[in-house]
């Protein structure tokens, strides 16, 4: 795929990810329409239109054919918004167990729908996912977050089957733990605790570009995180012993969310 004259959707261009894909997508010459409810949080810079959206809205169809009207020249949507929250599941609000649905899976498949009728027109398009290694391997303390990004691979790759006769692009990226502000000082200090590499943003959006610019359907990010997805689809019995194992660990960042 190339950057180069393309204007993409960028959804979630506030948070880590998103922010560190804006600039590398303006230096290949890219256009970039950033979407969010914070507008305040970004800063101007040429190439980069800031606009409104709210992705667990109700009514987000309606406002996705609003943007269209006003940018009909989008050939590409970047989808990197996400919400988490690292509690037990008896714990977890139930208005918290929504917004990470309606976010992470919802709004994915109502953008998906709403620019699909555009891009089989056009013959061009490209709507590019990001996921997480947790989409592939169920955690505690992330029921809700789990339970999201493993229904975006799977809508992801159910969608790319279904347009595999088009030109249509479907790409899913997954990250493994990344340091964003989305993760509490808690999580920071379990991930220190069990020995979790962590990336910076800048390496997962570096990442989200190569698999853009070589077409890959998928790409799962860091190791030995790769070598898990796969163990956990095949012999899942192993990581639930391993898992079983960190469970203290687990237990008690997830019940004190303080670092200790």
């Amino acid at each position: 795929m190339l950057l180069h004259d393309r204007t993409f959707l960028l959804l979630g261009g506030t948070g880590g990810i998103g922010k560190a894909l804006i600039e590398p997508l303006v230096q290949a010459g890219a256009r970039v329409i950033v979407a969010t409810r914070h507008l305040e949080r970004l800063d101007p810079c040429e190439g980069v239109v800031p606009v409104y959206l709210d992705l667990a809205a109700v009514e987000l169809d309606n406002q996705l054919q609003q943007l269209s009207m006003v940018y009909p020249d989008i050939d590409g949507v970047i989808h990197c918004a996400g919400q988490n929250q690292f509690v037990a599941l008896e714990a977890m609000e139930i208005s918290d167990l929504d917004a990470q649905l309606n976010v992470n899976l919802r709004s994915a498949m109502l953008v998906a729908r709403h620019f699909a009728p555009r891009f089989r027109k056009t013959g061009l398009g490209a709507l590019v996912f990001v996921g997480s290694t947790f989409g592939s391997i169920g955690f505690p303390g992330y029921t809700a977050y789990c339970a999201s990004k493993f229904g975006l691979r799977g809508f992801t790759e159910a969608l790319r089957r279904e347009w595999a006769d088009t030109s249509l692009k479907v790409i899913y990226v997954a990250p493994r733990a990344t340091a964003t502000s989305m993760n509490p000082d808690a999580v920071t200090a379990m991930n220190q605790a069990l020995g979790n590499a962590v990336d910076a943003p800048e390496q997962v959006a570096a990442e989200i570009l190569k698999a853009m610019t070589r077409d890959e359907h998928r790409r799962f990010l860091g190791w030995p995180e790769k070598l898990f997805v796969v163990i956990n689809s095949i012999l899942p019995k192993i990581v639930d012993k391993a898992m079983l194992k960190q469970l203290p660990v687990i237990r008690r960042f997830m019940e004190s969310g303080v670092v200790s």
